[in-house]
């Protein structure tokens, strides 16, 4: 997921860079100027560069310089989505989003005169003023040593990428569109490619607990597949349901799996046994942390490593056997994976 940070002069397009990339990129967007107007509104104050200054200000003093970015940023980690912080204004706010992955910060301006026209035209609650008091406001924001107030010098200062908009949409457009394409292209390592494969086996999988899918490689070279199924012929979750079984953890827990199906990784064992093809020193890259049962078949087989998307809550005993076996288990994230155990 990628994270873009607009920061600029007043009026100088940071509207305009957010609409192309929610409406062509298909970015969420979060809004530090929404998000201070709601609370100037909480608050019975006049939605007005000075209110937004002000609670702006005292939002960061009261929490961190940070602090509104970081409930932003909370918000669109939840959808998944690549987004776009709109009015990035403290030094703060630059350091706090540095330490996000994937974050860029882009930076946005135009000659003074064109930027008062535009504020004119667009015409919102904090626009309705002349052009010595436009020039006046900027001036308040372009400079700070107080961490918690605006200072868009170091802001557009710092910025990875600076967009020139003192011409039309579509020249600012394709700007932007540029650095997109710098950004957004990222060729997969060996192991990202292969677990993308799992994750598309896993769309076949026919029990919506748990979609998981399997693919086994040797060599860079794929050798099979598997995916979450019940045996051939047999009717699948998606159709009749889930036909529990109780157990109880390792750590005294009670799950309840579901036993109508096999699992994505015996599955994949399966094919290459009826195929005869031998998984000695081959790599098996799955979604979570297989199984006891699927370990230990992994153990059998011969295969010498295990890539695994995120851990399963009950997956300690597995990870268990395979350093007892010598097999390196790895994790691309260190998330656990729960399942709801109705």
């Amino acid at each position: 997921m990628i994270t873009i940070g607009i920061t600029g002069t007043l009026g100088a397009g940071k509207g305009t860079i957010v609409d192309y990339l929610v409406k062509s990129r298909g970015f969420e967007h979060y809004s530090v100027r929404a998000f201070i107007t709601e609370e100037i509104k909480r608050r019975g104050l006049p939605v007005n560069r000075d209110s937004m200054t002000q609670v702006g200000n005292d939002l960061r003093a009261s929490h961190t310089p940070s602090w509104i970015v970081e409930q932003l940023y909370e918000q669109a980690q939840a959808s998944g989505r690549n987004c776009v912080i709109e009015s990035v204004r403290t030094p703060g706010e630059v350091t706090a989003l540095r330490g996000k992955p994937s974050f860029y910060l882009f930076a946005v301006d135009a000659p003074s005169a064109t930027r008062y026209e535009r504020a004119v035209l667009r015409g919102s609650e904090t626009d309705h003023i002349d052009y010595d008091t436009f020039i006046a406001n900027e001036r308040r924001e372009m400079e700070s040593d107080d961490p918690n107030k605006q200072n868009l010098k170091v802001c557009i200062e710092q910025a990875d990428f600076r967009f020139d908009n003192g011409g039309s949409i579509e020249e600012l457009n394709r700007q932007v569109e540029e650095v997109l394409k710098k950004i957004m292209y990222h060729r997969p390592s060996w192991d990202e490619y292969f677990m993308e494969l799992a994750d598309t086996a896993a769309k076949r999988a026919t029990c919506d607990r748990g979609r998981s899918g399997c693919v086994i490689v040797k060599d860079r070279q794929l050798l099979v597949t598997g995916y979450v199924g019940s045996p051939s012929g047999l009717p699948h979750c998606d159709e009749v349901g889930h036909l529990f079984h109780k157990t109880i953890n390792p750590d005294g827990t009670i799950s309840n799996h579901c036993v109508r199906t096999v699992h994505a990784e015996q599955n994949a064992i399966c094919q290459a046994a009826r195929r005869g093809i031998s998984l000695d020193g081959a790599t098996l890259y799955c979604r979570m942390t297989p199984c006891r049962t699927c370990a230990m078949l992994i153990i059998n087989c011969g295969i010498k490593r295990v890539v695994c998307e995120r851990k399963y809550h009950a997956g300690a005993e597995s990870e268990e056997l395979f350093r007892q076996a010598g097999i390196p288990i790895e994790f691309f994230h260190d998330e656990v994976q729960q399942y709801d155990n109705q």
